[in-house]
């Protein structure tokens, strides 16, 4: 991505987005939608909405921060003054929460017909459990997500990955995508339900076929690709280190066994104990690195596992730019990337309030009204902005 790539607007300029702040999947998909273009402003709590224990929350970055008090019978009237002129509203309360406060589908659809009204919950606005409390793990549990992660003694969750982001964040953005290209046709705005069961169950579709049809054992470690093959599994190396091996079809197969000069069956069922113990004191003899030069040029599918401070370096990642420098580590960069209209860089985190008063000076606001909602409580202005 060249300089001059990154003045050009993202495939999304033009779109204008309100983020109630939350956590997790909502700001994340807000950060997303930023750094592919749109005019995106967070709308916090004067306390901020944070992860507890986050000094610095990463998925707030790349989008102006304006705090609001919802709770303010003034509130309403700026925060409409905001969805009259927006594309989307993303929010990630609890069922019922928008409309007690007053801008929920209904009333912001009274100011703007048009607008796509994304709503981000775990449980989903409807069902036995709509209201209740939970997270990542716990949504992942009850769709059969996290039964099928970690090993033969228990399940393990990968990260907060799972229901948070993948079954969120990103269903909830394809849902925002999906119902402003309907309402190009329409001209009609309308509620995105995202729910994270309903993401993560979706992921499920394959392993959910696979077991329908009987090719998918419902166990853990007893399948192709969760560990009960040795040839897609992780191994110890002789610093302690972890190569990735994932050599699934015969030819890539071939090649890791020419790499390792062992010779097996791979679909011997029978054989796998064997192979995986032959694997394992293989892979023992070398350190990861040396592994990754030996299999490097292969398409034996053998990969070093590379901690968090090593993937940035790593020659692949640092010729594409997948991650952006800073001061105290690395951040990713957008993705997807597009050739006419690329993604904007990663931008700064902002704090509460921080962009107040320029926020509500572009709705419209004179200095005297901001300056009046602020001594009333309506809004917060972070006065080092």
């Amino acid at each position: 991505m060249t300089n001059e790539n990154r003045l050009k607007p993202g495939p999304l300029d033009g779109i204008r987005v309100i983020e109630i702040a939350g956590i997790g999947p909502s700001p994340y998909a807000a950060m997303l939608l930023a750094e592919l273009g749109a005019d995106v402003v967070r709308v916090d709590r004067p306390g901020g909405a944070g992860l507890p224990h986050a000094p610095s929350d990463a998925l707030n970055r790349s989008r102006p921060n304006l705090a609001i008090d919802l709770k303010h019978p003034r509130a309403t009237d700026v925060l409409f003054r905001l969805v009259r002129h927006a594309d989307v509203l993303i929010e990630g309360f609890r069922p019922g929460v928008a409309e007690r406060l007053g801008i929920g589908p209904a009333d912001c659809h009274a100011i703007n017909p048009g607008l796509v009204y994304a709503r981000m919950t775990g449980w989903g606005q409807d069902g036995p459990l709509a209201v209740r409390a939970g997270h990542d793990i716990t949504y992942a549990a009850l769709t059969g997500a996290l039964h099928v992660s970690g090993g033969t003694d228990k399940p393990r969750q990968a990260a907060n990955l799972i229901a948070d982001f993948a079954g969120g964040s990103m269903f909830l953005v394809v849902g925002i995508l999906a119902a402003l290209l309907e309402r190009s046709r329409s001209g009609a705005g309308q509620i995105v339900d995202a729910a994270m069961v309903d993401g993560a169950a979706s992921l499920m579709t394959m392993l959910y076929g696979m077991h329908a049809h009987g090719v998918w054992r419902d166990e853990r470690e007893a399948n192709l690709v969760d560990g009960g093959a040795p040839f897609y599994d992780t191994y110890r190396c002789k610093d302690g280190k972890f190569v990735a091996v994932g050599a699934i079809e015969p030819q890539f197969f071939a090649q890791l066994l020419t790499g390792l000069d062992l010779e097996f069956d791979q679909f011997d069922r029978a054989s796998w104990p064997a192979m995986r113990d032959a694997f394992k004191d293989t892979f023992a003899g070398r350190t990861r690195d040396e592994w990754a030069r030996h299999f490097e040029g292969t398409d034996a599918c053998v990969a070093p596992v590379l901690s968090l401070a090593e993937a940035p370096s790593h020659p692949h990642m640092a010729a594409r730019g997948v991650f952006h420098q800073l001061a105290d580590g690395y951040e990713p960069q957008v993705a997807p990337r597009f050739s006419r209209t690329p993604g904007r860089l990663p931008g700064s985190v902002r704090t509460v309030g921080q962009d107040s008063a320029s926020v509500l000076a572009q709705a419209g606001f004179s200095p005297a009204e901001i300056e009046e909602m602020a001594r009333e409580g309506v809004v917060h202005l972070a006065r080092s902005s």
